[in-house]
């Protein structure tokens, strides 16, 4: 039964891409000039974006590089310690927000050092699945369409990642101890 399932689901995306390329052809469409168009399209976008994307990452350098990342952990433990939140999942935490990258190599540290069935693996894990890289989203997104005045959206993220941070503690704490 499981062999079935595997096999048919490595059919599904080339399946769904035949299907689509068959309907455009019923319906008389210039496929090939349509994916040139769209790839063409794909590619203005692209460019447009790496501004945003080359300044996120200069940023999230400089915050890591000159030492502000490890200076505000050390300034959140003692607030933090409390609630019995470890210290050493806080810059991922903090950098989450910024950068995917830079929090999953935090992540893959602490999974390297404590191991990914410790308390400090689990809670890192469900810290990277369950939040999303609010100003890299804003900054790339938002800046790659043009839109200057972002509102709430800021606001709303960090809420939304602050939640996600403590959800996660709650959770990782609850369900492993």
């Amino acid at each position: 039964m499981l062999y079935q399932v595997t096999a048919w689901a490595e059919w599904v995306i080339p399946g769904l891409l035949l299907l689509v390329l068959l309907a455009a052809i019923c319906r008389r469409l210039p496929v090939y000039e349509l994916f040139v168009a769209g790839a063409q399209d794909g590619f203005e976008i692209a460019v447009k974006t790496i501004p945003y994307l080359v300044a996120m990452l200069v940023a999230v350098s400089v915050f890591r590089g000159s030492g502000a990342l490890e200076l505000t952990s050390r300034m959140l433990s003692p607030l933090l310690f409390p609630f019995n939140i470890p210290v050493e999942v806080i810059p991922h935490a903090l950098l989450r927000p910024l950068s995917g990258s830079a929090a999953l190599g935090v992540a893959t540290d602490i999974i390297r050092t404590h191991g990914p069935d410790s308390l400090l693996g689990r809670l890192v894990s469900t810290m990277q699945g369950s939040s999303d890289t609010t100003f890299y989203v804003l900054s790339l997104y938002f800046g790659s369409v043009g839109i200057r005045r972002y509102r709430y959206a800021p606001v709303a993220g960090l809420i939304a990642d602050a939640t996600t941070f403590l959800a996660s503690v709650f959770f990782v704490r609850w369900l492993f101890g």
